[in-house]
């Protein structure tokens, strides 16, 4: 089975220590991680597993392929403070 991220476009949020009540930033949004033979059947196994999602008011969802299994223990940090 493959991996897959699916994340939302839809929403905003706030950057740490904000004062703003306006959301400062536009972004894309993690909704979960799901695996599949396919897109649409991971979709199926999120929905599945997720079953709250359907109680939410995300409707676009996007689907992508993590080509690295491991991707979480295989990822790369950066840090912005060290380049301040």
């Amino acid at each position: 089975m493959k991996s897959y991220i699916f994340i939302t476009e839809e929403g905003s949020s706030y950057q740490p220590n904000s004062v703003s009540s306006e959301p400062d930033i536009d972004n894309c949004q993690v909704i979960a991680f799901a695996k599949g033979k396919d897109e649409n059947e991971a979709f199926i196994n999120l929905k599945k597993e997720n079953d709250y999602l359907l109680d939410t008011n995300f409707d676009e969802i996007i689907c992508i392929e993590l080509k690295n299994e491991d991707y979480y223990h295989n990822a790369k940090y950066f840090h912005l403070s060290e380049y301040k």
